[in-house]
């Protein structure tokens, strides 16, 4: 179960109230009875980031670096070709 903790708390107490609650995990912060703010530790944040931008390398590896290269030929030879295969489609 997630650690949830008030904003009244946290003003009451001070930080050590986060940091106690921190040793079970990522401390929900609730505000007027609702969530608000997700406090991590550092260690956590650190792991989360290296996550997604791993993540974000290998998103661009498989997407972008495998595309086909762009076309040499230009907009208006493509478009020549297109009306070419339009009018073969019309026989």
């Amino acid at each position: 179960m997630d650690t949830m903790i008030s904003a009244q708390e946290i003003k009451r107490r001070g930080i050590s109230a986060v940091d106690q609650a921190l040793k079970k995990g990522p401390v929900h912060v609730i505000q007027r009875n609702r969530p608000r703010y997700v406090i991590l530790s550092e260690e956590s944040f650190q792991r989360l980031t290296a996550g997604l931008e791993a993540r974000t390398r290998l998103w661009n590896r498989l997407v972008v670096e495998d595309l086909p290269p762009a076309s040499p030929r230009s907009r208006q030879e493509l478009d020549r070709e297109l009306q070419a295969e339009r009018e073969d489609w019309g026989d």
